[in-house]
C-alpha cells in the first residue's frame, strides 16, 4: 500500500508521454544509441535497460544500440556488448532479473588521479576527452545513462564538455538509486523495490529474536543522507505484521516481532532517552528490534574515528565507505549495555535489497520513464526523466544542471509521525540544518 504522499499514485506511474513530439527528420539523425548503467545497484537496472531496447525496437528497429561494459570503465576502455537482433527479441527477459547485466561501476571522469591509479587513463590524459573520443569513434548520437545523482552529474559534465568541443551527443539519463534522494525528482527507480525487500529481510532477522534472551537486534538499510528506505522499509514490515496472526499464549507475540525504533539521518537522536525508553521495551517484551539509516550518526562515527587516529576510507567520489564504519555496530554498542542486552545481532539488508528483480509498481515507473527517455532522445532533448517535484511534478526530462544528490527525506509527513507514534518512540525533531 501507498506510503502518503511520498508514493505516486497509479496514474503517475502510468503518466502519458508528452511534450516529446519526434520528427522523422530528427529521428533519422540519430544512427547509433548507448546504454551505461553505473554506480551502486538497484532494482530497476536490468529492467530499464530492456525497457529503452523494447522502446527503440517499437518506434525506431534501425536504430543501432550498443551497451558499454562496466558504466563509464567500459566507456573509457572501449569496451562494448552490441544489442542485436537476439537480444532485442528476448529483451522481455531482462524485467524478471536484478542487478545489471551489463555491470556497474564507480567512475567519476573529472577524478583524473583516481583514474590513473586504476589503469583507465594515462598520466596527463583528461578523462573527459578521453571519453568523448571513444563515444566519437564509436558513433554514438544517443547516450542513456542510468544511475543515481553521481552517474548523471557525471553525464552533464560529460555532455558539457562534448557540447563545448563541438561534439554532437544527446545525453538522457534515468533516475537510479535506493535512496530516493535525488533533487528534484519525486521517485527514483527502484526504491519501492528496495523497501518491500527491506521488509523480506527483516522477517527472517527478527524471527532471530528468541534465539537468547534479552536480544537486540538492529537492521541497518542503506541510506547515506536520507532516511526515506528505511521509514519506507519500516512502514513496509509493519504493513506486513498487519496480516499476520499472531499467539501470544505461546509466546509468538506481535509486540516481540514489531520495531521498537526507527533512525534516520534527518531527525534528532536523543541518545540517552532513547535508552531509557527502550530498557522499558526490554524488561517488558525480552527483546528489541531497531531500524536504522546506514547514515544515521555518521558525522558523528567519522569524528571518532578521525579523533582517534584511525582512517576513514572514501570512494573516487570523496563518499565515506560506510561499510567500513559499521553504524549498526556502533548503535549497538551505544544501546547494548543500557538495555543490559545479552545477545546483539546487527545485520545488513542493502545487497539483498538492492540487487532484486523490479516489483509491479516499479515496472510499471520503469516502463514509462524507459518510454519518455527514447521520444526525447529521438527528439534531441538531454536531461534526467521524472516527476519534476519543482514544476508540479511534470514528468519530464529534467536538466542536468538541477539534478543534484542528497534530497533529505521529510520527517514530518504524517504518515511517518504515525509510524513513529504507534511504536511508541517521541515523534522526531529535525536535525539542524536540515
Amino acid at each position: 500500500m501507498p506510503i502518503g504522499e511520498s508514493y505516486l499514485t497509479a496514474t503517475d506511474a502510468y503518466a502519458p508521454v508528452s511534450g516529446c513530439f519526434v520528427s522523422d527528420k530528427l529521428q533519422a539523425m540519430v544512427r547509433k544509441v548507448a546504454l551505461l548503467t553505473a554506480g551502486g545497484f538497484a532494482p530497476c537496472l536490468s529492467s530499464a535497460i530492456g525497457g529503452l531496447i523494447e522502446r527503440y525496437t517499437q518506434v525506431a528497429p534501425e536504430i543501432e544500440i550498443i551497451a558499454y561494459t562496466y558504466g563509464f570503465q567500459g566507456l573509457l576502455e572501449g569496451n562494448s556488448l552490441a544489442v542485436t537482433q537476439a537480444v532485442r527479441e528476448k529483451a522481455s527477459l531482462l524485467h524478471r532479473y536484478g542487478g545489471s547485466p551489463i555491470g556497474n561501476s564507480r567512475v567519476k571522469l573529472t577524478n583524473a588521479a583516481d583514474l590513473v591509479d586504476r589503469g583507465l587513463v594515462a598520466e596527463g590524459v583528461d578523462p573527459l576527452q578521453a571519453a568523448a573520443d571513444q563515444l566519437t569513434a564509436d558513433g554514438i548520437d544517443v547516450l542513456h545513462t542510468i544511475g543515481g545523482d553521481d552517474t548523471n552529474t557525471t553525464a552533464a559534465e560529460l555532455a558539457a564538455y562534448l557540447a563545448d568541443h563541438g561534439h554532437s551527443l544527446t545525453v538522457v539519463g534515468l533516475p537510479k538509486t535506493i535512496d530516493n534522494d535525488i533533487m528534484p525528482i519525486r521517485q527514483s527507480l527502484g526504491a519501492w523495490t528496495a523497501a518491500e525487500q527491506g521488509s523480506r529481510f527483516a522477517q527472517n532477522i527478527i524471527g532471530e529474536h528468541n534465539s537468547g534472551s534479552r536480544m537486540l537486534i538492529l537492521h541497518e538499510v542503506m541510506g547515506r543522507n536520507c532516511g526515506w528506505l528505511t521509514a519506507a522499509t519500516a512502514h513496509e514490515y509493519r504493513q506486513w505484521l498487519d496480516r499476520c496472526e499472531w499467539l501470544p499464549e505461546l509466546g509468538l507475540s506481535r509486540e516481540a516481532w514489531d520495531i521498537h525504533g526507527v533512525y534516520v539521518p534527518e531527525a534528532f537522536l536523543d541518545l540517552e532517552g532513547e535508552a531509557a525508553r527502550l530498557k522499558e521495551v526490554m524488561d517488558t517484551v525480552g527483546s528489541v528490534n531497531l531500524f536504522i539509516s546506514e547514515g544515521a550518526g555518521l558525522g558523528t562515527i567519522v569524528e571518532e574515528m578521525e579523533r582517534s587516529g584511525e582512517e576513514v576510507a572514501r570512494d573516487p567520489f570523496g563518499h565515506v565507505k560506510i561499510d567500513k564504519v559499521n553504524v549498526g555496530a556502533w548503535f549497538a554498542s551505544k544501546f547494548a549495555e543500557g538495555l543490559q542486552a545479552e545477545k546483539m545481532l546487527v545485520q545488513k539488508s542493502g545487497y539483498f535489497s538492492r540487487s532484486a528483480p523490479a516489483n509491479t509498481r516499479d515496472l510499471e515507473l520503469i516502463k514509462s520513464m524507459a518510454d519518455l527517455a527514447v521520444d526525447c532522445a529521438l527528439q534531441g532533448s538531454g536531461g534526467v526523466i521524472g516527476h519534476d517535484e519543482e514544476r508540479g511534478n511534470d514528468f519530464r526530462a529534467i536538466e542536468f544542471e538541477r539534478i543534484k544528490g542528497g534530497k533529505p527525506f521529510d520527517i514530518t509527513q504524517d504518515w511517518f509521525g504515525s509510524l513513529l507514534r504507534d511504536i511508541g518512540q517521541p515523534v522526531a525533531e529535525s536535525v539542524a540544518g536540515q
